[in-house]
């Protein structure tokens, strides 16, 4: 619901709160922030843009605005176009490169936008200069409906803005997915709760009756919308309580319908200007005076008396006509009969210039029957926007393209070209869709391998099945490899590398062989990447240094073409030192950002970035709602190793009932081999060296670096670790020398390390200091946080056992990570060598750093005097697991009696 600007929004205190602290914070220079409001329709997410909009004028703010719409949504940076247009005249402050990105972008110049799409990075450019004079905010209406490549912008945006005087807010469905994880606060607009809800009615509509008023409460059900709409179309009599309510108020389910009585009773005329405002979208509206003129002519003014009389619509200051609330539109369009809908896309046409998208698709919708004249057009602008970087605008294009088209081969070869840019421009369930309808025919030859490249990507992406890459892939490749055969702009290559994705996850001998077979046949960098993960003990060696001489050598729009490729490469060796996924952010290559998230969140687990574990879960929330399920998967798989780093052995099991039985289906190894990992690593935090034994020996046996666990180097030193633990010294000492064997240390830093790091732990006493000493000197060895902890905690406990005095500060350090890492367990057991080395320890923030979640949980009830069996009631635990959890978490928090827990949780 919108109110009128001189009105005071009822209730929303909370979200009223949260945008006032957004703004404050860019306002006093603490930074920018993002907010998502999701709601149903009519809930009140307007009625919230409209005033923050109002506060943050108030305050000095500069206000940017864009609001989706189903006639802009095929318009490739049509939103974008919006926000920045009032920015016109500080485009001259942006480099060259910079400024023609953005007007290649906006349709403003033609090709591709220079230095692989660098939109995103101009775009915040420029908001970052006019943000040195005033704060700014964005606000975005209608995100559904926001064309595929502005959403993009706009979550790039989110992730670049926590330096700059800037708030993003944006306003959508529930089922509106955020694209490619948007990394924004969401906030769940609902439904108003009682008080408020009958404030606002009353408010609105003072002279309703006690029975009318309860009536319609109910009916509305808390929806801001019909709370205001609902008495508006009641009689006289209702209102006043003079004759009974009807049984079911006028009005349908849909919200839509609150405003069909009103439309039916304009004008013809009104109509017909209402429909073309709602079918041309937003610049379309800036015609309102001329279809006044030449529809009603004489009559103008009182037919937009009319259309502002019924609250449907308003014109602004600019002289566009602006409607009361988006449902309006859509019940406009809604309530029009076919013939008038045609009629007014033939006029919205005519108005555009002949080389405009917009008026290709008015006409595709003013066109009942097929047109192979206009389709030829259609995919021609397809192209021309996929070209500056619309790919996902393109795909709907060649669509109509398609339902255009006579001849069952031509509209065939269009639908997949459509599926191919679908799915690079983001769209993963539109691609889907196009998927099952090419399924059901005949595929032309020529047009063959596209296809199978398509149903590939959408049954690894969005399904999780991997049998078509290997049914397809390799005869697609084939085809490909002919003398004289399409290129498909390079599609060999893409081809190649989902062959190698499908064959590294699940281990397939028909993927080894096909990639194998068309190494020749695709470029040094896919070369590269097939040798980094085929069998890496044995074909990795060099990766690294030759990676960076490729990136290095490749101009900004190679490396946008080639990012999957380098990302994949780089995650197999650990290259995280030059941060490899942080030089595609600033060219905005919106198909790589899925991958570029699941570098980072794989970098920061290595790296000891541990507090960004919550971002695993958020992304995977966000490909889940966009329908990325194999990236949900992964993510999750990664946010799994943080939790089984900490010893988190609940979170581990919750994770692993998300991930596994889906991987298990797919068989794809790669992930339920990591869980048996994790499960090892777990063991070992809480000193169950036999469980951790058996875990790991099962998959990477003493002695063998087999070729279908590719991260071998990953549960290296866990399985050294728990082999010497448990007395197997031979054991140790023969994996020691299969990495030596397999020249481990020459594979990339991080491989470096591990060895060196597993051959100090298995090391006789005689030589123990000084290998432990060669594994710190490893070049880069800080980089590998959480090991190096381990690495410590392992050398103070030698020393502590052989009575050297700087025992203490080597376990200080570790203890230090540890508590930092918030990796309880082996926080304790290397606080348990400080004490036995005669140094007390203090816990950390009131020891709660050191206790898992349900510890924590479990803590504070007992606190409160609760007994074990009323704890477990309320958690749904037995009392026999609550006081084994109470066993682990007196040592922690350093206390002996539930008596203390209260002080020691205080402590915070």
């Amino acid at each position: 619901m919108s109110m009128r600007a001189e009105d005071d929004l009822v209730g929303r205190r909370t979200e009223r709160a949260l945008l006032t602290a957004a703004l404050d914070h860019a306002r006093t220079g603490r930074g920018g922030s993002a907010v998502l409001l999701r709601g149903e329709a009519g809930i009140g997410k307007t009625a919230l843009l409209d005033w923050v909009e109002r506060r943050a004028r108030a305050d000095g703010f500069l206000v940017l605005r864009a609001v989706g719409a189903e006639a802009e949504v095929e318009l490739a940076f049509g939103a974008l176009h919006q926000v920045l247009w009032p920015l016109l005249e500080r485009w001259q402050v942006l480099p060259p490169a910079r400024r023609e990105a953005l007007e290649s972008a906006l349709g403003l110049r033609e090709g591709l936008p220079p230095g692989g799409f660098l939109v995103g990075a101009s775009a915040l450019a420029l908001l970052a200069d006019t943000a040195r004079h005033r704060p700014l905010l964005l606000l975005v209406d209608d995100l559904h409906r926001v064309d595929s490549s502005s959403a993009a912008v706009f979550a790039f945006l989110h992730r670049r803005i926590a330096e700059l005087p800037l708030v993003i807010v944006s306003a959508g469905r529930p089922d509106g997915a955020a694209p490619e994880g948007r990394p924004a606060h969401r906030v769940d607009v609902r439904v108003l709760p009682p008080a408020d809800a009958d404030e606002l009615l009353r408010r609105r509509h003072p002279g309703l009756v006690p029975t009318a008023a309860d009536r319609v409460l109910r009916e509305a059900g808390g929806n801001p919308l019909a709370l205001v709409e609902l008495p508006l179309q009641l009689g006289e009599a209702h209102l006043k309580g003079l004759v009974p309510l009807p049984d079911r108020l006028p009005l349908g389910q849909r919200l839509e319908a609150l405003f069909a009585g009103r439309l039916r009773s304009l004008s013809a005329a009104a109509c017909r200007v209402l429909l073309l405002t709602a079918l041309g979208g937003g610049p379309a509206a800036q015609n309102t005076g001329t279809w006044l003129r030449e529809i009603a002519g004489d009559s103008a003014e009182e037919v937009l008396d009319a259309i502002e009389a019924g609250g449907l619509a308003h014109l602004d200051s600019t002289g566009r006509l602006v409607f009361r609330h988006p449902l309006v539109a859509g019940a406009v369009i809604s309530m029009a009969p076919g013939p008038a809908r045609r009629e007014a896309h033939r006029i919205l046409a005519a108005a555009l210039q002949a080389d405009d998208p917009r008026r290709l698709v008015h006409e595709a919708s003013a066109t009942p029957l097929p047109d192979e004249d206009l389709a030829v057009r259609l995919q021609e602008a397809g192209a021309r926007i996929a070209r500056r970087g619309g790919d996902a605008e393109g795909a709907l294009l060649l669509d109509r393209a398609a339902a255009l088209t006579t001849d069952p081969a031509t509209r065939i070869r269009r639908l997949t070209w459509a599926a191919v840019m679908a799915a690079r421009g983001g769209r993963l369930p539109y691609t889907n869709r196009l998927v099952d309808e090419l399924r059901v025919g005949p595929v032309p030859p020529d047009i063959a391998p596209l296809l199978a490249y398509a149903v590939a990507y959408v049954d690894q992406s969005h399904r999780v099945d991997f049998e078509s890459s290997f049914t397809l892939l390799p005869e697609a490749l084939d085809a490909l490899a002919r003398p004289g055969a399409e290129s498909f702009a390079g599609l060999a290559e893409q081809a190649f590398f989902k062959l190698l994705l499908a064959t590294t996850y699940t281990d397939d001998p028909r993927g080894r062989r096909a990639l194998e077979s068309h190494l020749d046949n695709v470029s040094p960098l896919a070369r590269l990447c097939h040798r980094a993960w085929a069998d890496p003990a044995r074909t990795a060696h060099g990766v690294s240094e030759e990676l960076r001489a490729l990136a290095e050598g490749m101009s900004a729009e190679e490396e946008a073409g080639s990012a999957w490729l380098l990302l994949w490469t780089g995650s197999a060796v650990d290259v995280g030192e030059v941060d490899l996924w942080r030089r595609f952010t600033g060219q905005h290559a919106y198909a790589t950002q899925g991958s570029i998230a699941k570098a980072k969140c794989y970098q920061d687990f290595l790296h000891g970035h541990w507090d960004a574990a919550r971002d695993c879960v958020r992304e995977a929330r966000a490909a889940e709602e966009a329908g990325y399920h194999c990236n949900a998967l992964l993510f999750r798989l990664y946010h799994a190793h943080f939790l089984a780093g900490r010893g988190d052995e609940e979170g581990l099991a919750r994770a692993e009932s998300l991930v596994a039985p889906r991987a298990a289906r797919a068989r794809m190894r790669f992930v339920t081999d990591r869980l048996t990992h994790l499960r090892g690593l777990v063991a070992l935090a809480h000193g169950r060296y036999d469980a951790a034994y058996r875990e790991l020996s099962a998959l990477t046996p003493p002695g063998v670096l087999p070729r279908a666990v590719p991260w071998f180097h990953l549960p290296f030193l866990d399985l050294v670790d728990a082999a010497v633990h448990t007395g197997r010294r031979a054991e140790a000492r023969a994996h020691l020398e299969a990495g030596r064997a397999a020249r481990m240390a020459d594979i990339s830093a991080h491989h470096a390390f591990v060895l060196a790091a597993a051959t100090a732990l298995a090391a006789a006493d005689e030589e123990a200091d000084a290998r432990y000493r060669a594994a710190y000197a490893v070049p880069g060895a800080g980089q590998w946080v959480f090991e190096m902890a381990r690495l410590r905690m392992a050398h103070g406990s030698w020393l502590r056992r052989h009575h050297r005095g700087e025992a203490r500060h080597v376990l200080s350090e570790a203890h230090h990570t540890f508590r930092t890492l918030r990796a309880g367990p082996w926080a304790e057991r290397c606080a348990q060598e400080l004490r036995a080395a005669g140094h007390p320890v203090e816990t950390a923030a009131g020891g709660q750093g050191l206790l898992t979640g349900q510890e924590v949980r479990i803590a504070r009830l007992a606190a409160t005097g609760l007994t074990n069996k009323e704890i477990g009631q309320r958690l749904q635990l037995s009392p026999r697991t609550v006081g084994a959890h109470l066993y682990k978490i007196f040592p922690k928090l350093g206390i002996t009696s539930r008596a203390a827990l209260a002080k020691a949780l205080d402590a915070d």
